[in-house]
């Protein structure tokens, strides 16, 4: 399914990525891009996606120059994903 973010090329092994990894789920459910997990339905919640967004942006404003190269180019890509994926959700 095109729109998609790709997930991490590992899966995540730490505290710091299983964070961002579960922060990622959650507004990809909200952005319609996977079924909820408890419910298996498939639907927009945009406020509630833009939330998720904004709290991997705080992460990032907060964290910078305390992460590892590695825990940056996640954090980066994965808001970079969501971001487009808001954008393309919004105007659809």
């Amino acid at each position: 399914m095109a729109g998609i973010p790709t997930p991490p090329a590992h899966p995540p092994h730490g505290p710091f990525d299983l964070l961002l990894a579960g922060l990622a789920a959650q507004a990809q459910v909200c952005l319609g891009l996977r079924p909820d997990p408890l419910t298996s339905k498939t639907e927009k919640n945009l406020p509630m996606a833009r939330q998720s967004i904004d709290m991997l942006g705080a992460l990032e404003e907060k964290t910078k120059g305390n992460l590892t190269p590695e825990e940056t180019r996640l954090l980066g890509a994965i808001l970079a994903d969501l971001r487009l994926a808001y954008v393309r959700g919004s105007r659809a």
